[in-house]
């Protein structure tokens, strides 16, 4: 049996998620009487699944209701990760308190907490204040003491999505996104950034900003959604984070990216001292630079690896968005960046181009 957004908006809700409701509704001390009585709010901005805010009223207080987020699991999304390690990753992160409860599941998606916080916008990203609680929380979030291995898994999940993406395109496809030439690229990357020294740490690695919540009275953050957390170079997450700056994805075209938003130098060193000071050290101007520069190097992959996800995504996935243009977005951006993010010298040290040509906006791309 598979849920889909429609049978949620004509108000026919499956027999398996009723039985799951009932019975987190029990355990949370509430009875549903009616499912009729149930509210079904879709929450707009989720593109691998569809995510919605379910509302039952209180036993004796009809005007008050008991929130929890129902998630539905996006069609294909086994293909880039492992959906048991993801709900296993979700408890522990629980149980750290760092997240959602974990309420129920069923065979197409879960029940969980929902977390009374206001999901952030793109502007807010931009909000200094804002951002150094981002930077702090992340750097928490890195600390995470997760089981199992602590190996990098970047290298071998793209290589992974770049074997799906092979199998998956047709030849049209295949040549536009050079996929033949994408092993190489990685191998270099991969030479390029790997250094014993560099930092590795629990990441997110989908920090955008509808992954991010914050209290509005005790202006605390909350990161959600860990489908593709795993431990990596903590300066590739900050580089994921950045690159999100560039997108807005509620807007009537949310597949479009705006790379005139990147975050100057300025803007990433404030969020790189405010990252590496959150833990009681003051970082000085060497350690920041190296951190910067780093981060920005691993811009490169990040836009290979949504690259490859928005590939894949448009052939599996039915989720109203434009992902194979989303992809080329990506693509483009890694070739318009790499001479200079693996030209000679230091790159980051200095300030980065922003006219158009170096970073195109929406109407250039």
């Amino acid at each position: 049996m598979t849920v889909k957004a429609n049978g949620f908006l004509q108000g026919c809700l499956p027999e398996e998620l009723k039985k799951v409701l009932r019975s987190v509704a029990s355990e949370l001390g509430d009875v549903i009487d009616d499912m009729d009585s149930i509210q079904v709010v879709p929450l707009k901005g989720a593109m691998t699944n569809e995510v919605y805010q379910i509302n039952w009223p209180l036993n004796d207080k009809r005007d008050l209701f008991r929130k929890v987020l129902v998630r539905i699991y996006g069609e294909g999304v086994d293909l880039f990760f492992n959906r048991d390690d993801e709900v296993q990753t979700f408890e522990c992160i629980s149980k750290h308190g760092q997240g959602p409860r974990l309420l129920g599941r069923f065979s197409d998606g879960r029940v969980e907490e929902f977390i009374h916080a206001r999901t952030l916008s793109a502007a807010d990203l931009r909000d200094p204040d804002v951002s150094a609680l981002i930077a702090s929380k992340l750097r928490e979030f890195h600390n995470l003491e997760m089981p199992g291995p602590k190996n990098v898994l970047l290298w071998n999940r793209i290589r992974n999505w770049l074997k799906e993406a092979r199998s998956l395109c047709i030849l049209k496809d295949a040549k536009e996104f050079r996929l033949d030439a994408l092993e190489e690229e990685i191998c270099v990357l991969e030479e390029e950034l790997t250094r014993d020294d560099q930092a590795i740490g629990f990441c997110h690695n989908d920090l955008q900003y509808g992954n991010i919540m914050m209290d509005e009275e005790t202006r605390s953050i909350t990161i959600i959604d860990y489908e593709y957390a795993s431990y990596n170079p903590v300066a590739y997450d900050i580089a994921n984070h950045f690159c999100e700056m560039a997108a807005n994805y509620h807007t009537e075209t949310p597949h479009i990216l705006d790379y005139g938003a990147y975050p100057g130098l300025e803007e990433r060193k404030r969020f790189v001292r405010n990252y590496l000071s959150s833990g009681g050290d003051q970082p000085n101007d060497t350690e920041i630079n190296q951190l910067v520069d780093d981060v920005e190097k691993y811009t490169l992959v990040n836009h290979l690896l949504w690259t490859l996800w928005g590939i894949i995504s448009s052939y599996v996935n039915d989720i109203d968005f434009d992902y194979k243009e989303y992809a080329r977005q990506r693509f483009h951006q890694y070739w318009l960046r790499k001479p200079a993010l693996l030209g000679s010298g230091r790159v980051c040290s200095e300030e980065i181009k922003t006219d158009e040509e170096a970073r195109p906006n929406k109407a250039a791309i």
